[in-house]
C-alpha cells in the first residue's frame, strides 16, 4: 500500500481540521478509498499511487486557500476537491486585498490615502505615515507586515513603541516587566489578533517570528530581513528616533506612524517625529505619507471629537 504524508505548514490545525474535526470528516468522505489519518500538523493518508497523487494535489490546495484566507468550510472542500482546476491568484491582484483576516476577513485600504500608503510601502524601504486618530496608519501597516510574512519577502514582523509614562510610572505597577509593558502594546495586538488565527499568533510569538517590545529594547539590535513598524512615534525623542532609524539591517522594511498632534513628550522636548519629518523628507528612498481626517475610519464621532478638540489646544 503507497502512503502520503503531508504537513500543514503555519497552519492552525485546530482550526484547518475543525471543530472535533469535521473538516477532516468532510474530506474523508470524498475519498472512500483512502485510509486518512490526522495527528497535529501531520496528515497521513494510504491508498492507490494515482489516487494519493491527485488527493496531494486537492490537498495542497486546501492548505493554500487557509493560507490566504484563514477560514475553510464544507463549501471550500467541496468547491477544491470537486471543482475544475483553477488558479485564483488573481482575485488577489484585481481586489487589492491586503490580507484575509481571521475568519475570512477582507483587509485592505479603505481611503485614496490609505491606498497611497500602501504603495509607499510598496515602493520604498523606509516610511513615514503621520495623521490623527482612527485614519488607519497603524492597522494599514501591521496589514503589510502580514503580507510580506505570509509571501515570505520577511521572515519577522518586529513592532514597537516607546513606552511614555501618561502620567503613570511603571516602576509603581503590578507585575512582572511584560506585564507592565503590555497595556502600551495592546494596540498592536489587538490589530494581529484581526490578521492571524490566536493559536498561530502565539506560536510566532513564541518563535520569535513576531516580536513586540518597547523602544528600548531596539537598542544595539540590527535588525534584517524583517518587517518593522515603529507607533505612536510622535512620542520619540531625537536620540529614540536616530537610535530606531539606524537599526535597519539588510531585506528589512521599516514603517513609522505616529500623530504630531498627540505628543506626550514633557514640555520643551522636541518630538523626534517632528524633526525626523524635516530632516528626511528629501531623502529618496523614504517615503512619507500624510492622512486626516477624511481617513478616519472608526465610529462617526472620532471625526466630529477631533473636529470640536482642534480649536481648544494651544500651538506646539
Amino acid at each position: 500500500m503507497n502512503e502520503k504524508t503531508i504537513e500543514l505548514i503555519d497552519i492552525a490545525p485546530k482550526e484547518f481540521w475543525g471543530a472535533q474535526d469535521t473538516h477532516l470528516e468532510t474530506i474523508k468522505k470524498y475519498y472512500p478509498k483512502l485510509k486518512i489519518v490526522a495527528r497535529g500538523t501531520t496528515l497521513k493518508a494510504f491508498g492507490e499511487k494515482e489516487i494519493l497523487e491527485e488527493f496531494e494535489k486537492r490537498f495542497q490546495r486546501l492548505m493554500l486557500h487557509f493560507t490566504r484566507y484563514n477560514n475553510i468550510d464544507n463549501n471550500v472542500i467541496e468547491r477544491v476537491i470537486l471543482g475544475e482546476r483553477e488558479d485564483d491568484r488573481r482575485t488577489l491582484v484585481n481586489d487589492k486585498i491586503l490580507v484575509h483576516g481571521v475568519g475570512g476577513k477582507i483587509i485592505k485600504a479603505m481611503t485614496p490615502n490609505q491606498q497611497l500608503l500602501v504603495d509607499a510601502i510598496n515602493k520604498n524601504d523606509m516610511v513615514f505615515a503621520v495623521g490623527p486618530a482612527g485614519t488607519g496608519k497603524t492597522y494599514t501597516g501591521v496589514a503589510m507586515a502580514v503580507k510580506a510574512l505570509k509571501e515570505k519577502q520577511v521572515k519577522r514582523i518586529i513592532l514597537t513603541r516607546p513606552a511614555v509614562e501618561a502620567g503613570e510610572n511603571l516602576g509603581f505597577l503590578p507585575g512582572d516587566m511584560k506585564e507592565k509593558l503590555d497595556p502600551y502594546m495592546q494596540p498592536l495586538y489587538d490589530a494581529l489578533r484581526d490578521m492571524i488565527p490566536n493559536e498561530k499568533l502565539e506560536d510566532y510569538i513564541l518563535k520569535g517570528i513576531i516580536q513586540i517590545a518597547p523602544l528600548a529594547f531596539m537598542r544595539g539590535r540590527t535588525l534584517d530581513h524583517a518587517f518593522v513598524i515603529l507607533d505612536e512615534a510622535q512620542n520619540t525623542t531625537h536620540s529614540q528616533m536616530k537610535m530606531f532609524l539606524t537599526r535597519m539591517g539588510k531585506s528589512a522594511k521599516f514603517m513609522v506612524t505616529g500623530d504630531p498632534g498627540q505628543v506626550d513628550l514633557p514640555r520643551r522636548t522636541i518630538s523626534g517625529l517632528k524633526e525626523a519629518l524635516l530632516v528626511l523628507k528629501d531623502i529618496e528612498g523614504i517615503g512619507i505619507v500624510y492622512l486626516d481626517d477624511k481617513d478616519i475610519v472608526r465610529h462617526r464621532l472620532v471625526k466630529k471629537v477631533l473636529d470640536a478638540y482642534k480649536y481648544t489646544e494651544n500651538p506646539d
